[in-house]
């Protein structure tokens, strides 16, 4: 007869055999990881008995439980988690999968992702794509095998066909197994598909900074833009379009520069347009990392951040603040973009089936990296003498 998991006593059994099995299975756990058939020999019970008691779904005697527990602590047993998963007995964790995760800001994504998580039990599982699509497929396609609860693909992305039909199928195949897509700071899919898109308000952000720089005097702006068909740089040069015709200020060609959000490339465009001559007197750079690369290349030109030239940026990473002369920027919340992302895509309750959107705001910090020009100014992108 088997342990049923009630009140029968362990001398019922000859030579108490719960001792002896337990020193034997110990020994070779040395050689193997131990599994449930070790605990309940080690126990003297049935499997059925450890998996009840494991589970806490079923009556145990607490005797019973007891040497359950003793034989679970002594052997090192793991419990297959991702066996209970398919059955429902444990929260499946939050994979965050972005491009880099070195990046500050995403970085900052990751944070909040990591703490609403935690605050609901789940694990976080960051992996990082460096901007292959194939890469991305595999990890999606491995975090539903693995039970996800939610799969956060997080950064800017081209909004073309080729996406849509990626993040269909994302959001098909993580739904059938339970699970949910999320889009943060990406370009929306599909209407009617079962995704949470989680975004920030890009073009309002630009147009901030834009603004701020055109009624401070600043006619003359050298744009450092993103590249281009990135949902995320043709938002924030929409903004900045938008702001120079809200303040009538022409669009030079010349002064409209596209490239990657880094500090490399913030630099070399600054420095391409100090050689050519082109002549400005403020930078707006679209994050914070291009805006350290174009102060760089002012200074290193010799002209004075803000006394000659004036520079914005977007993000409000941790070091903008810190930067001589503080760094004026926009600021994107982006831990809460993380925890928000989180929240919808785990109490998403009856809405599985459903879309579901939410944009956070973004909102310009004004520091001292400004100048406001008084009329007539100096020449535009040279240095006062």
């Amino acid at each position: 007869m088997t342990d049923n998991g009630n009140n029968e006593p362990p001398a019922t059994r000859r030579g108490k055999p719960g001792r002896r099995r337990r020193t034997d299975a110990a020994q070779a756990f040395g050689e193997r990881p131990s599994t449930i058939r070790d605990v309940a020999q080690a126990a003297g019970v049935s499997v059925a008995t450890v998996s009840r008691t494991l589970a806490g779904n079923y009556p145990v005697a607490k005797e019973t439980r007891a040497r359950v527990i003793s034989a679970v602590e002594s052997l090192h047993y793991v419990i297959n988690v991702h066996a209970k998963a398919l059955s429902g007995q444990v929260a499946g964790p939050v994979a965050l999968v972005i491009k880099d995760i070195t990046g500050p800001s995403l970085a900052h994504v990751a944070a909040g992702v990591e703490q609403e998580a935690a605050e609901r039990g789940r694990l976080s599982l960051v992996c990082a794509t460096h901007d292959d699509p194939a890469r991305e497929d595999a990890l999606v396609q491995l975090m539903r095998q693995q039970h996800a609860a939610a799969v956060l693909l997080v950064g800017g992305a081209v909004h073309d066909d080729a996406y849509q039909r990626r993040m269909t199928s994302y959001a098909k195949a993580l739904d059938a197994a339970g699970s949910r897509l999320v889009l943060v700071g990406r370009p929306t899919a599909a209407e009617g598909l079962p995704v949470t898109v989680v975004d920030y308000d890009n073009r309002g952000g630009a147009f901030q900074a834009a603004s701020h720089l055109l009624a401070s005097g600043h006619r003359r702006i050298l744009f450092l833009g993103g590249v281009p068909d990135l949902s995320s740089a043709e938002e924030r040069r929409s903004g900045h379009l938008d702001a120079l015709r809200a303040h009538g200020a022409d669009h030079i060609e010349e002064l409209d520069t596209a490239g990657a959000y880094t500090r490399a490339s913030g630099y070399a465009r600054t420095r391409d347009a100090l050689r050519d001559g082109v002549q400005f007197t403020a930078v707006f750079a679209t994050t914070d990392m291009v805006a350290l690369g174009a102060i760089s290349a002012l200074r290193e030109a010799g002209r004075d951040v803000p006394g000659d030239i004036s520079v914005v940026g977007f993000d409000d990473v941790p070091f903008a603040a810190d930067l001589t002369p503080a760094l004026t920027t926009v600021r994107v919340p982006y831990e809460e973009l993380g925890r928000t992302a989180v929240r919808l895509a785990l109490e998403r309750g009856d809405s599985r089936n459903s879309d579901h959107r939410m944009m956070l705001g973004t909102q310009l910090v004004i520091r001292q990296s400004v100048r406001r020009l008084d009329w007539p100014s100096t020449a535009p992108g040279r240095p006062r003498g």
